[in-house]
Order: structure tokens, then C-alpha cells, then sequence
């Protein structure tokens, strides 16, 4: 999806973008110019950095006008975003992707072991910053990664399991995304010094988001091309993993669920997954599983009511508009 959006677009915010890039290149460099260079990789590739945008954002809400963030909120957006690179050199092992944010996976590249070792040093630099921050944002952050495992292991359960219930795939992407969306938002509050009930509604929020981002990334998948998603379209469907527009097409029947019952169960060629892109594209799922999403968008900017009027709150609403305009562009 496109890195474009209120928040990046607001001038205080994206200052506070270009020191985060530099934070993460600090944090990522070690005595051993190798492992610097497999831990920086995909932080040179670039990258929307959504998630610790949304903590330096979640801080501003503090204030009428957004300032520039603090230290101890650009810490805790920078061990966000290790643990988000972690998860993905972690997730390329097991998906054998090839492609991550347009350039060559880590794990294409050097290997399945050295991807794992990075992605678990990204890991450890994340919970020793956070550990720095408060005894809170360490458990929140250690939290935060048990979550994640428990969200792909959901997942991992149900590979080729066509029948797989759409109250499993929601369980599944709370645990793999919506937590770390949560979680940054949460700590951001936290950091910035804002008072509970903020800290609250601000991870509600994150949480709110979250879901809304999966499933638009997930319709993506069957209708984006490979350059609109940065990797190869169609992924889940070759590897098996059925998100809400597959699984509202099995259960609304006629001849698109006829066709994916031939071809899902099993991997697919090229060919095959095509041929179940299109059968979705045509079932009339796809409008649906947009619903669900502006749903989870809905509850996202809900939440922001409860906080004082603010730039960031403004451009926190905003960003999660965005993600449905988002997908209207990629798809028409």
C-alpha cells in the first residue's frame, strides 16, 4: 500500500520520521559489519513505518498542536518497529518468500539461518530499548511478541483448512497485527505521559486499526498487483492461508465457491492461484470484506472521541480513513 497519508504528511511528524530512520540505524549497528548489514537490510529498503508513527502520534494527543517527540517516545517507536522487522525476517523463513518491501528477502539472500539470527537480534535490541524506557514497556513489549506467535500459530493451524471460521481468522490477525498496532499506540501514550483513560482509548484505537489493516491488506492480496503490495500477489492463496474475502466467498456459494473448492485444500501453481484471485474478484466478497474493514475503521476513529480535540488525534482519524481510500484506489 501507499506510504502516503495525514500522518506523514504533517510537517512536525514526518521531522519526527527522518530522526526515527536515524534512531533505527543506530540501534541496529554493531561491532560486526555483517550482522549490521543483514539487521539493517530492510530498514535501507525502506518502509511506511506505520507503526511507530502511530506511538509518536498517540504521544501528541498530549497537546493541542503536535510537537516534536521526546526522546523517551522516539525509544519506544524505535523498539516498535525492531519488533515488527524481527517478526518479518521470521515470517520469510516460514512463508520462503523471495520478496520483502520490493528488494530481495533477507533470507533469499543469505540464508534461512542468518534470517533467523537477525530477526532474533532485531528482537532482543527491541526489548533491551524498552527495558530502558520502564519495567511496563518491557512487558508490554514482551507481551506484545507472545501475541504475535500465538496469532501466527492460530494461522499455521488453519493452512489449507478451507473450512476455516471467520471467528478464527479475526483471532488470528488480533494476535499477528492488531497487537503490535495496539501496543505502539499504548506505548506512545505511555511514554508521552499522557493519563490512563488516553492510554486506554489510544490502544483501543491501535487495536481497532490493526484489524481494519490486515483484512485490507488481505483484500489486497486476491485484487492488488505485486507492484501495488511491494511482494508477489496471491501469496496467501499459494500458501494456503483462506483470509475474510476467500472465506465470505466459500460461504456465499454458486459457482465462484464451486471453483475454489477444485482448487484449495492443497498448494497452488501459478496458474491455479490466478484462477482463485478471479474466482473471489467475482463472487462479490470482495465489497463485503471492505464493510468489515471500514467496521474496524469506524471503531478506531469512535475511540478517538473520547480524547481532548488535538492535531495528531485529527491525523491519527485521518490515517485510519485513509485505509479504506486506500484500497478504493488499488482496486479501481
Amino acid at each position: 500500500m501507499a506510504s502516503s497519508g495525514p500522518l506523514v504528511d504533517h510537517e512536525v511528524i514526518a521531522a519526527d520520521l527522518d530522526r526515527l530512520e536515524g534512531a533505527l540505524r543506530a540501534a541496529v549497528t554493531t561491532e560486526d559489519p555483517f550482522l549490521t548489514e543483514i539487521a539493517s537490510h530492510l530498514i535501507e529498503a525502506g518502509g511506511k513505518r506505520g507503526r511507530p508513527l502511530f506511538a509518536v502520534a498517540a504521544a501528541a494527543t498530549g497537546t493541542t498542536s503536535v510537537e516534536p517527540a521526546g526522546e523517551d517516545v522516539l525509544s519506544g517507536s524505535v523498539s516498535v518497529e525492531l519488533v515488527h522487522l524481527g517478526s518479518l525476517y521470521h515470517d520469510d523463513v516460514m512463508d520462503e518468500a523471495s520478496v520483502r518491501r520490493s528488494v530481495e528477502s533477507v533470507n533469499a539472500r543469505w540464508g534461512n539461518l542468518q534470517a533467523i539470527l537477525a530477526g532474533d537480534f532485531l528482537l532482543a535490541r527491541a526489548s533491551e530499548i524498552a527495558a530502558n524506557l520502564s519495567m511496563e514497556v518491557a512487558a508490554l513489549l514482551a507481551r506484545t511478541i507472545a501475541r504475535l506467535c500465538e496469532g501466527q500459530v492460530l494461522e499455521l493451524r488453519d493452512t489449507y483448512n478451507a473450512a476455516r471460521t471467520e471467528q478464527a481468522y479475526l483471532a488470528s490477525i488480533e494476535g499477528k497485527t492488531a497487537s503490535l498496532f495496539a501496543s505502539a499506540c499504548r506505548i506512545g501514550a505511555i511514554t508521552g505521559g499522557l493519563d490512563r483513560p488516553a492510554v486506554e482509548a489510544l490502544t483501543e484505537f491501535g487495536r481497532s486499526y490493526g484489524m481494519a489493516f490486515q483484512i485490507v491488506d488481505d483484500i489486497l492480496d486476491v485484487t492488488a498487483t505485486d507492484e501495488v503490495l511491494g511482494k508477489p500477489a496471491g501469496n496467501d492463496l499459494i500458501e494456503g492461508v483462506y483470509t475474510l474475502p476467500v472465506l465470505r466467498t466459500i460461504a456465499a456459494g454458486g459457482k465462484p465457491a464451486d471453483v475454489l473448492a477444485g482448487l484449495l485444500g492443497r498448494p497452488l501453481d501459478t496458474a491455479e492461484m490466478h484462477d482463485a484471485r478471479e474466482a473471489v474478484r467475482s463472487g462479490g466478497q470482495v465489497a463485503a470484506a471492505t464493510d468489515v474493514a471500514r467496521q474496524w475503521v469506524d471503531r478506531a476513529t469512535e475511540s478517538l472521541a473520547e480524547l481532548a480535540p488535538s492535531e495528531a488525534g485529527e491525523a491519527l482519524a485521518g490515517q485510519a480513513e485513509h485505509l479504506v481510500e486506500q484500497l478504493t484506489a488499488a482496486t479501481s
